[in-house]
């Protein structure tokens, strides 16, 4: 097998539709589907099940599917870990979900700053969950992540801080004024439609709450009466005017960890860990 035909297959696997897969790809449709009945004979087993109207995966397909994820995401991260390493001006890259951790990210920049030897620290601001991906794939270093909605199999990981979760609110709403929620109170608010975050590509799922691409807009149509949300206690230090937080008591808790691939052998990463633990 080569990165060529798993490169395809997982393409094929996460549209489960020829057609945009070959889009994504930008080839045509015929070879796609000729590469991968030819990667399915050679394991010799059928990875998806195709019909007139849909395309799914086997057994197999849903492990390979897995496993090649892994192993593209690896072969991006040598190429892009080497590429770095040539760079003359050495440095870590940290990955974080913009407007999460904001004060627990600020205090680690300027101790580490003040650490013997420290290198410049060029932080990447994502969106929710693409941290995770950056790291695995090589592009940043370092990422802060968030238990239990990031994944951290496979990687290194010091626990920094665990904390309940809020309702953010507009101050007008009738839920507003409560002491506590719990989540089956946020579930079926029509007038709160639960705010849409991009997709992997870009685009929306369907649904009438609103599109939002970071926490600034975010909180800003919370307080227009746009939407609510259920983020980490931490976020109050964000919390601007018409805008209140009340404790959602059966939410899980979130706990915010420092992750690194587990072959690094960065000084630098492992300095930054350091300091992290010392906060």
């Amino acid at each position: 097998m080569d990165t060529r035909e798993l490169r395809y297959f997982v393409a094929v696997a996460e549209e489960l539709h020829f057609g945009r897969a070959a889009q994504r790809l930008n080839m045509a449709q015929p070879p796609l589907s000729r590469a991968i009945s030819q990667l399915e004979r050679r394991l010799g087993t059928s990875l998806l099940e195709r019909s007139s109207r849909s395309v799914s995966l086997t057994d197999a397909g849903a492990v390979l599917l897995r496993e090649g994820r892994i192993a593209l995401d690896a072969l991006e991260a040598a190429e892009q870990r080497t590429r770095r390493a040539a760079l003359a001006t050495p440095g870590v890259v940290l990955a974080t979900k913009a407007g999460a951790s904001e004060e627990l990210l600020a205090k680690l920049l300027h101790a580490y700053a003040a650490e013997p030897g420290a290198v410049p620290v060029d932080v990447v601001l994502c969106g929710p969950g693409q941290q995770e991906r950056l790291l695995r794939s090589g592009r940043a270093d370092v990422a802060l992540l968030h238990r239990p909605f990031d994944g951290t199999a496979g990687l290194d990981t010091e626990e920094l801080l665990t904390e309940g979760q809020v309702a953010v609110l507009p101050s007008g709403h009738p839920l507003a004024g409560r002491r506590q929620l719990r989540l089956a109170d946020l579930a079926h608010v029509p007038d709160l439609p639960h705010p849409r975050w991009p997709d992997a590509d870009g685009s929306y799922a369907p649904g009438p709450g609103p599109e939002v691409r970071d926490h600034t807009q975010l909180l800003q149509l919370v307080a227009l009466g746009r939407t609510s949300v259920v983020l980490p206690d931490s976020v109050r230090s964000m919390l601007r005017e018409g805008v209140v937080a009340v404790p959602v008591v059966d939410a899980p808790q979130v706990t915010t960890v420092i992750a690194w691939p587990p072959h690094s052998r960065s000084l630098a990463v492992a300095g930054l860990v350091r300091t992290a633990l010392r906060l």
